[in-house]
């Protein structure tokens, strides 16, 4: 009767939250410097807080190297973490990587940037090609009237930001919009080299009427950004000179605000952090999730952007 009795004690307080089972889960973005993947971050660490038995941790390259970031996630298998939630820098590399994480009994689930055809249980994001076809319609709304264009894009090895690209193409396509020869050009993630390309751009082609870049990169780096704009800015005004860019980040309400571009289609990275935890503490459960989970885009115009930025 003892030992009945000391049973059903151990068996009670293993089920209250003192002695609920805590897991570590571990967020790895592409690139550390990029201020986009802050978001995700902090949408980690608060949903960790509300689940209390959750631990996110927040690591990745500091900038954007497709090996360094496969060198982490190898690190974190050696470790034993309890989930991974990666933002692919680079298909080939992180699909291996993914299936290493696998072969250890690790769940991984991608956000931001997808890999497929991995072993990935789960992708949580944007749907990149309905990214880049929003960007698209918007610079044909704003500019009917086409001329010559290019995009920049980040890693040449990104799923998102390729499926992007191929949006705004499709969108345009059938317009009096051309693309540029060495459209879209890579800037691997780096503000201040998209800053430099869009001079770049505007120099190889002085007829050039828009530039669309795929992420946020060029306006993560404002005052270099704003430097490049105030050089176009007259046209800009008058219509001669377009700028759609992609997120909605503080800094680049900032600038739209200013009228140092026309509009901006965002995504939703702190909700990818949240989503992030909630879907690696299900598979834990043993629970089944979806495989895609969308978390939107925002359009935002000179004419929404100050209540953007309330």
């Amino acid at each position: 009767m003892r030992k009945l009795l000391l049973a059903g004690m151990v068996l009670a307080a293993m089920t209250t939250p003192g002695f609920a089972q805590s897991y570590k889960f571990v967020i790895v973005p592409k690139a550390m410097n990029n201020p986009f993947f802050d978001f995700a971050r902090d949408g980690c660490e608060k949903r960790a807080k509300e689940l209390g038995n959750v631990e996110c941790t927040y690591k990745g390259p500091v900038e954007h190297e497709p090996a360094t970031q496969a060198q982490i996630i190898q690190d974190f298998v050696t470790q034993k973490v309890d989930g991974l939630a990666i933002s692919v820098a680079d298909v080939a590399a992180m699909t291996k990587s993914i299936e290493a994480a696998t072969a250890a009994g690790i769940p991984v689930i991608t956000f931001d940037s997808d890999a497929p055809s991995s072993k990935r249980i789960s992708y949580i994001g944007t749907n990149n090609k309905e990214f880049g076809v929003a960007l698209g319609k918007q610079l044909l709304k704003l500019r009917p009237d086409g001329g010559k264009y290019a995009m920049i894009s980040g890693g040449p090895g990104a799923e998102n930001l390729a499926e992007r690209v191929n949006g705004v193409r499709e969108a345009l396509k059938g317009s009096k919009w051309t693309e540029v020869p060495g459209s879209p050009s890579f800037c691997n993630d780096d503000p201040a080299l998209a800053v430099q390309q869009m001079t770049d751009l505007r120099t190889a082609t002085p007829d050039l009427a828009a530039i669309i870049p795929v992420g946020g990169w060029p306006m993560f780096a404002p005052e270099g950004f704003k430097a490049f704009a105030s050089k176009s800015k007259k046209e800009m005004d008058a219509g001669k000179f377009t700028i759609v860019a992609a997120d909605t980040l503080k800094m680049q309400l900032e600038l739209l605000n200013e009228g140092y571009a026309n509009a901006l289609i965002g995504q939703r990275p702190f909700e990818m952090g949240e989503k992030a935890m909630d879907t690696l503490l299900a598979i834990k459960k043993g629970q089944k999730v979806p495989e895609i989970i969308y978390t939107g885009l925002d359009v935002v115009t000179k004419d929404n952007v100050a209540t953007m930025l309330k």
